[in-house]
């Protein structure tokens, strides 16, 4: 690798498509979320600028580490995710602007790997932090997530068998998997993972203010706390993208296809919204249940049907 690649590596990474570009959209995106809900609520809402308000003010205040804690692990536990976050918004970014140097045969388990790391740093982090709401908080962020990954993965496999067996997200982005049963199915499934991935109701049990005062989080404060905030933004913004390759044929930026590709962003966003909205928050248990039976079925139905009309030849099943 000669210094202009590694260069051009690092601002991809770095600048755009990667960390700075997600992070800024990802706080604009959380201002959206924000100013919605407040809508609905009949309140006015934050600011257009709040969200980089809050990060700044974080960023110049102390950083306090518990006593009881491990100031190494406390620490440390924020990065991964937002280093994760910010390669996978690198790697869909340079899939969807069709730049096929930089994309590579198995991206798709990459990328799906990649996404765990953000709940990785916060159950590190909350026990880390030696609080018991912490720590309760992190039990039932792990709860969820396994809860949650199940049904996800059956969807990925899902996904894969409408692509005939591609794991490459630049093919994938090509079908738009949605035009079908079981892409309907696994849109739905998929969707309320990345609900629960995100933290937000009906599935914010690990976060819950009222309960555990903002369980693995409760001890963080400063850049670290701001490391955390940043990752959920850029998380907002990232996991609809997902979305957008593996089952509406991606984003295009030709002419009138620009609104078109802004407009399934909206409406995945919209949906995220409207579902945090409406719905009260699930204890731990009832979330669980819900992914594994209700999510579970659904997306075994999906896989069924993937693997029937691959068979015999139904592409609408």
């Amino acid at each position: 690798m000669n210094i202009e690649t590694l260069f051009r590596y690092i601002f991809l990474f770095s600048f755009f498509p990667g960390f700075l570009f997600s992070a800024g959209i990802g706080l604009v995106f959380s201002w959206a979320e924000r100013k919605v809900t407040a809508r609905i609520q009949w309140r006015k809402g934050p600011p257009f600028l709040q969200p980089f308000y809050d990060i700044i003010k974080l960023l110049g205040k102390e950083t306090s580490i518990p006593r009881n804690g491990n100031p190494v692990v406390f620490l440390f536990a924020p990065f991964p995710g937002m280093i994760s976050v910010s390669i996978v918004a690198t790697i869909l970014w340079t899939v969807n602007l069709n730049l096929p140097v930089y994309s590579f045969v198995g991206d798709l388990i990459v990328v799906v790997s990649l996404l765990f790391f953000p709940t990785f740093s916060i159950v590190l982090g909350g026990f880390s932090s030696g609080n018991p709401f912490a720590s309760i908080g992190a039990r039932r962020e792990m709860k969820l997530f396994m809860g949650y990954e199940v049904p996800f993965l059956i969807c990925i496999a899902t996904a894969i068998i409408k692509s005939d067996g591609s794991i490459g997200l630049e093919t994938m982005s090509e079908t738009p998997i949605l035009l079908s049963i079981s892409g309907v199915l696994c849109f739905i499934v998929v969707l309320l993972c990345f609900q629960a991935k995100l933290g937000f109701v009906p599935f914010d049990s690990a976060y819950a203010d009222t309960e555990i005062m903002g369980g693995p989080f409760i001890e963080y404060s400063g850049p670290p706390l701001a490391i955390f905030m940043i990752t959920r933004a850029m998380l907002l913004f990232t996991l609809p993208l997902f979305m957008i390759t593996l089952f509406l044929g991606g984003l295009h930026f030709h002419e009138w296809e620009i609104l078109y590709s802004v407009l399934k962003y909206v409406i995945i966003l919209f949906f995220i919204i409207i579902i945090k909205n409406i719905n009260p928050r699930l204890s731990i248990d009832q979330s669980v249940k819900f992914f594994w039976i209700g999510c579970g079925s659904l997306s075994c139905a999906a896989l069924i049907c993937a693997a029937f009309g691959k068979i015999y030849h139904v592409p609408w099943l």
